[in-house]
This record gives structure tokens, sequence and C-alpha cells, in this order.
């Protein structure tokens, strides 16, 4: 039989302690956010929908980064057991210098316009954390400003080659006379993917006012309110534009750039030059032999081709093939910081961050920027601790395996003859 008793006061008071309510709203919500998905939560119910859309959308059917985000989903970590690792650190070398974390904050176009703070935020959170940020070509804060935000952090500057050269190599010169370190030439963007989500909304620059947008902004008006009390939206690099994103793009964009082009901008730039949108290996070699000091495999966070290779399967074939004299880097579909682990395991030197930022961003502003950095920064440290890693340079592709989900499809011997026979027969 169970003995009850009258409780005890004494016994009672430990139980009875009441934690105070936070009454700063941002700061609540902020600290409620315990992964980079609660904060894209957060921010889909503060921001109205075409700007989050933008954000959170890719191109054609979104497969490409759902395929990104589910090849990290598909990992299987080997932790090692009984290792020190109360001291476990993060930090690493990229493009000969130090980093606090091996991940960065990727460039993003149109920044302002799903959070008021902006590029601003973004370079003033990397810069406190001690990891790069990149500024893009369709940044909304110049390329003084945003080095201003960042005065002794490290600013790369993305570039996209235009029809107009001479406008291309005007923001260089000014990124390299800001202190810019770091030129990121993206290759990936001939022409504008098609991004439906932005179509569908009539997605604008700046933010078309119609009957449907209007009542989306009924329950978020401090988004409206800081986007109409706030300067206009003016950009790193281009004057006012209005009309859709697509428009801008395909009216900017130079189908016709080349390696030989490539050559010339990197004839140009005075430091780092890494480039940007790679996703096979013969790409990857042409360009280490041009003696590029980093590419990135990435492919655009998936808004450009759909159903493009993902640069994280890419990586492992990557880094044995040309690891060893240029610096691999990472992006599109890293939500955790044990995406980054997994990553920089397989051999990436650095990561970047897009959408994972801008979670952030929209979520909080400046606060919401140094939260999203802070949780990929708690996830990393505690991955490396539970593989039983102390530091970035122990990670090695012994710590990983990437589950098989998606393989080609084998040709039958007798459809491979076929297709041989009738090959021949064109020529």
């Amino acid at each position: 039989m169970v003995q009850r008793r009258f409780p005890n006061p004494r016994d009672l008071a430990p139980l009875m302690q009441f934690k105070m309510p936070e009454l700063n709203g941002r700061k609540r919500r902020l600290d409620s956010a315990l992964t980079i998905y609660d904060l894209r939560d957060i921010a889909k119910r503060r921001t109205p929908k075409a700007p989050f859309d933008y954000t959170d959308g890719s191109a054609e059917s979104e497969i490409s980064l759902a395929r990104a985000r589910q090849a990290f989903e598909d990992i299987e970590f080997h932790p090692s057991i009984l290792r020190n690792v109360e001291n476990a650190s993060t930090h690493t070398e990229v493009l000969g210098d130090t980093v606090s974390m091996p991940f960065g904050i990727a460039p993003t176009g149109f920044t302002r316009m799903m959070q008021t703070e902006g590029e601003i935020a973004g370079a003033s959170a990397a810069g406190a954390a001690g990891i790069p940020f990149a500024l893009s070509t369709m940044g909304t804060s110049s390329i003084e400003d945003v080095k201003a935000a960042n005065p002794n952090g490290r600013n790369w500057f993305q570039l996209y080659m235009w029809k107009d050269r001479d406008r291309s190599m005007a923001l260089v010169d000014r990124a390299a006379k800001a202190g810019y370190d770091t030129l990121l030439v993206t290759v990936d963007v001939p022409v504008a993917g098609a991004r439906h989500r932005d179509k569908r909304n009539g997605m604008s620059i700046p933010p078309a006012l119609t009957p449907g947008t209007v009542i989306n902004a009924l329950p978020r008006p401090w988004w409206w309110i800081d986007f109409l009390t706030t300067e206009p939206l003016a950009f790193a690099s281009i004057d006012r534009w209005s009309g859709t994103v697509a428009e801008l793009l395909d009216t900017m964009f130079d189908p016709t750039v080349d390696f030989d082009d490539l050559a010339w901008i990197r004839d140009q730039w005075p430091g780092k030059v890494v480039v940007k949108g790679v996703q096979n290996l013969e790409d990857a070699k042409r360009l280490t032999a041009m003696g590029v000091d980093g590419i990135t495999l990435s492919n655009h966070g998936g808004r450009q081709l759909d159903r493009a290779p993902i640069p994280f399967h890419l990586l492992p074939e990557v880094v044995r093939e040309v690891g060893n004299d240029t610096e691999i880097h990472l992006d599109t579909g890293i939500m955790s910081g044990a995406d980054v682990v997994a990553a920089v395991a397989l051999g990436a030197k650095f990561t970047m961050i897009g959408r994972a930022y801008l979670y952030g961003l929209m979520a909080g502003g400046r606060e919401g920027v140094d939260r999203a950095i802070e949780i990929l920064q708690s996830e990393i440290v505690r991955t490396m601790k539970l593989l039983g890693v102390n530091s970035i340079d122990e990670l090695n592709p012994s710590h990983v395996t990437q589950l098989q989900r998606l393989s080609p499809r084998l040709v039958a011997p007798a459809t491979a003859a076929a297709a041989a026979k009738a090959t021949a027969k064109k020529k």
C-alpha cells in the first residue's frame, strides 16, 4: 500500500519557483526558436507572402532544393567514444585567414525587402560572430554601407557579370577600394530560373499593392510599417527598378560569359577569387587549372535549373580530384549545424548559408540573425563533441556516410547497344 502524508511546505518551496515572463516580444519569439526551421515558422508568420515565398521558394517544381535538403538528412554519423572533448573548437582557416566557424553568410538579393534591416543586420552579425559576409550584386545596401557595418570583419563581394561590362567592373573596383577581400563570381545564371511562386504572387520591386497583398498584410502590420517608414529599396549596384524580379534579372545577366571572361575578371581583382555555381567535376578541374582560389559547389539554392545535381553528393568526388589544389566550398540545402559538420567531414573547407540566415532576419532583424548563427554554432559544437572530435581539422570522411536514396538507373546492355548503333547511323 502507498503511504500518503500531507505535503510539507518546505518540500514544496523548490517546486514553486516561477520563471519571470519575458516582456520583450522579439526576444521571447527568438528564444523559443531551437532550430532554423523554428525561425522559418516565425518568419512565415511575420512576413507577407510575396517576400517570404521569394526567400523560401526555388525554381519550377522546387525539386532541386528538396533533394539538397534530403541529401543532408540521408547521412549517418560515426561517433568515437571516450574522447576528451571539453574544449572543442570550431575555428578554421579559409582562403588564408582564420574564421570562427566553417560557415558564412551567402550573398542574397533584395534582402531589405524581406526585413528592413537587410544586409546591414547580416554584415554586423557576421562581423560579431567572426564569420564572412557576402554582399550580392542584387543586394539592397551599398558596398560602402556594408563595409561600414562590418568594418573589421571579412566582407566578400558576389559578382554577376552583366551585359554592361563597364558597370560590372565598376562594382568590382568599388569593392576592392572598400577593402573586400574575396570576389565570388557566380556562374550559374546565364538567364533567370523559372520561379513560379514569384510569378503567382506578382512579385515585383517594389512590392505591388493589390487586394491580395493588402489582405495578406493585415496580420503583419509591422512589416509594412517598416517598409513604408524607412528608406525606399535601393540596390548595391543598380538604379531603382520597377518590374518583376525575373524581368530585372533577364535585362542584366549576360548569357555569353565564358571561361575567357572569367580569366579576365580574375586579373582585375587584387584579392581572392572563388567561382560559385560549379555543378560537375570537369568544370571543377578546369577552374582549378586556371588557378582560382576556390570553387563553390552550388546549384543556386535550387533557384536556377530544377533537378540540378545535388552539391553535397558531388562533394566527395570533387574533393578527391581537386581538393589538394584549390579550396572546395559548398552551399544549398544547409539547415543545421550537423549539415555543416557533414560537409566539412567530407572535405568542404567552408560552407555558406542563405535561407537559414534570411529566416532569422525575417524572424527578428539583427537579433534574429544572431539567433540563427547561435543555433548553428551550438549544433556544430554539439555534433563535434558527440562524434568525439575536438577541432574542425579532425573531421574526416570516416565520420559520415552518405546513405543512398537516388542513384542513376543502369542502362540495359541491349538498350545501350541500340543507342550506340543509332548514333553511328546519324554520323
